[in-house]
């Protein structure tokens, strides 16, 4: 049900554990082996590590065994090395995104800026202030359920969400002086949607993952208002599929960007990159 890219794990700010790792419940197990868990054994102890109580984890378990995403079910995911908050219904962050984080972070340095546009639970504005200290995040979304969760999980880097169509409701004050846009726009094409997994497919909001007839509709309209939010030698990021990228870097290229393909063949992770000129 979940694949490895998403799969949490139970110490995910890399504080060993004290003691040894139990051993999973093989009944356990095997109920998630037999719903469809591939990583049975993860999960199970996932769930165990969440659980507050033995009635507790029967509840979590039964929902997972439904089908419900197990980044739902336990309220977090482990991404860029700590624990994000997750609501039901907000899209769940992936780990192949951690690559955006890996290339934006360098470009930053204590007092920068970043906007995290399409920013869902803000994983990735949160996961840049944990890496450099006293940076300024804004955060926004279309949909007050992820704003509701973002800012939950930005309120520990002091970081803020608003709800707007991408830019529109971040202070005006901000245009010019932007260091890093990170934005995780839906780049689904429409036709592939319904080919996506279940899990995705029947929880996540369809505005999450889907892109438009080419999947880039949201990142043409980020490419074209990057320049004004940025200052100059600020950067823009997103993410994309390897078939998409020809087409992303044109976009950036078309605002007047310095445009760049990154690409992580291991995470199968690939991130068009656009630099304002100073």
């Amino acid at each position: 049900m979940a694949d490895a890219a998403r799969l949490s794990a139970p110490y995910p700010d890399g504080v060993p554990d004290p003691v040894p790792d139990p051993v999973p419940d093989p009944a356990l197990v095997a109920r998630l082996r037999a719903a469809g868990c591939v990583f049975a054994e993860e999960e199970a102890e996932v769930l165990r590590s969440s659980a507050a109580s033995p009635g507790h984890l029967e509840q979590l378990v039964r929902r997972r065994v439904a089908g419900e995403p197990l980044e739902y079910v336990v309220g977090w995911v482990a991404f860029d090395g700590g624990r994000v908050e997750v609501d039901p219904g907000v899209f769940v962050p992936r780990q192949r995104t951690a690559y955006l984080v890996e290339l934006a972070a360098p470009l930053l340095t204590r007092g920068d800026t970043v906007l995290d546009l399409c920013c869902g639970t803000g994983a990735l504005g949160l996961a840049l202030a944990r890496r450099v200290a006293g940076l300024v995040v804004h955060a926004g979304d279309v949909d007050p359920a992820a704003v509701a969760c973002a800012a939950r999980n930005l309120a520990e880097v002091g970081g803020t969400a608003v709800v707007g169509d991408l830019a529109s409701a971040l202070p005006p004050v901000l245009r010019g002086t932007v260091a890093v846009i990170v934005a995780n726009v839906p780049y689904v094409p429409t036709g592939a949607v319904a080919l996506m997994p279940p899990e995705s497919r029947e929880h996540e909001p369809r505005g999450t993952v889907d892109g438009g007839p080419d999947g880039l509709d949201l990142l043409r309209r980020v490419a074209g208002l990057a320049p004004a939010w940025l200052r100059p030698g600020g950067t823009v990021l997103s993410e994309v599929s390897l078939a998409q990228a020809p087409a992303a870097r044109d976009a950036f290229a078309h605002a007047g960007l310095v445009a760049t393909v990154h690409h992580d063949e291991e995470r199968e992770a690939t991130v068009v990159s656009g630099r304002r000129s100073l």
